[in-house]
């Protein structure tokens, strides 16, 4: 037995918004068996723009049975039912939800006949319930109401069975069929053709625009595992509503899909990405001179238009390596910041600064030393490369590390020979760099040296 049904509701998810009308027709796969349909009181307020829809508003409701005075009878037609919908996890995610609210658990099989008519009919130039209704010459006389649209999706189900759709219903009814849990508007051709291999992925709004980006050890099982529940949170909803297509670009390993993840979120900004959105180096290590002079280091908050020397995640970390630079070249504390306040120089009384802060060094002796310092701190950053298995047995990849930042990554011919970083820059593609990523190469690197090569 099929259960055919439309509800109208005060919003667009079933969190925190409530049913106010439901519609469910039991139909045998020949002809309609019988019907139920009853006016809904949500408890809340229905907004204007939905009474504007709808046409029910709140005096139309306020006599009307709440969801648990009907919860039983909704229960009982649709437990032993195939739930039948257009746009099926919408309907499916408030009754489960306000069912689940009054005790009763819905675990129904589920045919979206959005996805069946485009099996059924391709081509349609639109698969909305109004549209693919227009297209296959369906009237709907009580458009948007629960009944008028409930009667729309029986004759458009008696089409697809018309139509040779049996054998269709039968293939997604299998099991627990995945397409029955994917995003209405995405094709489920698209899930099947990604790769299981690792890599970032794409979500593409109706336009193409990027929505979301994700990376994955096993892009096609990440991507599924999107779809895996479908919870009732506004986000979630319009989120699942807004997919209408997946790219993804394949990657040698999952270090490589981390990296490109984060470079990708920087570089298109999607609208439902928002962990690594607010993450960059917070602070800085900088050098300019002042007016008497002498070079000053500073640490500040990242500045887009000036270079730094190093960055840094941590203020502390900043401080401790700019103190560690102070004693070993003798540098000022004042002339570096790192002593505020009109206090004598905490150098000049442990015998490590040289008297610059008093001007009885002069700018050219204590600018060599900070020369010296920052010379220093490059030369100890690192150069390395990481290489890994590629993305088929031809090539390998390659992260390229130079003088402590992330030059670039990219993929090399199977047989080539590293000796130094001019041997390898043609094969990488550039990107820009933070803390976070060098922190994940580093992390790699440390944990599996015998990827690490050292370079001169």
């Amino acid at each position: 037995m099929y259960a055919i049904v439309d509800i109208e509701t005060t919003g667009g998810y079933a969190a925190n918004n409530a049913i106010t009308e439901v519609a469910i027709v039991l139909h045998d796969g020949n002809r309609e068996v019988k019907r139920y349909e009853t006016l809904v009181r949500p408890g809340i307020s229905i907004p204007r723009y939905v009474q504007a829809l709808t046409g029910i508003n709140d005096e139309m409701v306020a006599d009307a049975p709440g969801f648990e005075e009907i919860a039983p009878t909704i229960h009982e037609w649709l437990k032993d039912s195939v739930f039948v919908a257009h746009n099926v996890n919408f309907d499916y995610s408030f009754l489960h939800s306000q069912l689940k609210e009054c005790g009763f658990h819905l675990d129904s099989r589920k045919l979206c006949t959005v996805r069946l008519s485009r099996k059924v009919f391709p081509g349609a130039p639109s698969y909305s319930l109004g549209n693919i209704c227009q297209h296959l010459g369906i009237s709907i006389p009580n458009r948007h109401r629960a009944g008028g649209d409930a009667n729309a999706t029986v004759l458009l189900f008696e089409k697809i069975l018309q139509a040779g759709g049996l054998e269709v219903i039968r293939t997604m009814l299998k099991g627990r069929n995945k397409e029955q849990y994917l995003p209405v508007n995405l094709p489920a051709e698209q899930l099947d053709r990604l790769p299981q291999t690792p890599g970032v992925y794409y979500f593409h709004d109706q336009k193409g625009k990027v929505i979301y980006v994700g990376k994955a050890n096993n892009i096609r099982q990440r991507v599924s595992s999107h779809f895996s529940n479908n919870k009732t949170g506004r986000q979630k909803q319009e989120f699942l509503r807004n997919i209408y297509s997946i790219s993804h670009e394949p990657t040698g390993t999952e270090l490589m899909a981390f990296l490109l993840e984060c470079v990708e979120i920087k570089r298109l900004w999607p609208v439902y990405n928002r962990s690594l959105k607010r993450f960059e180096p917070s602070y800085g290590l900088y050098t300019y001179e002042d007016r008497n002079g002498y070079s000053r280091l500073i640490l500040e908050k990242r500045k887009k238009q000036l270079q730094p020397v190093y960055t840094f995640s941590l203020l502390l970390e900043g401080q401790n390596l700019l103190r560690k630079l102070i004693r070993e070249f003798d540098l000022c504390p004042r002339l570096c910041f790192v002593q505020k306040g009109e206090q004598s120089c905490e150098g000049l009384h442990e015998g490590y600064c040289r008297g610059a802060c008093e001007g009885s060094e002069s700018p050219k002796s204590y600018n060599r030393r900070v020369d010296e310092a920052i010379g220093a701190l490059i030369k100890s950053l690192p150069s390395f490369t990481l290489v890994d298995r590629g993305r088929h047995a031809e090539e390998k990849s390659c992260i390229l590390i130079e003088q402590g930042r992330l030059y670039g990554m990219g993929y090399l011919p199977a047989d080539a020979a590293i000796y130094d970083a001019s041997d390898i820059k043609n094969y990488l593609t550039r990107y820009p760099e933070n803390d976070y990523m060098r922190g994940l190469i580093y992390a790699h690197a440390e944990r599996w040296p015998v990827k690490r090569k050292d370079l001169p």
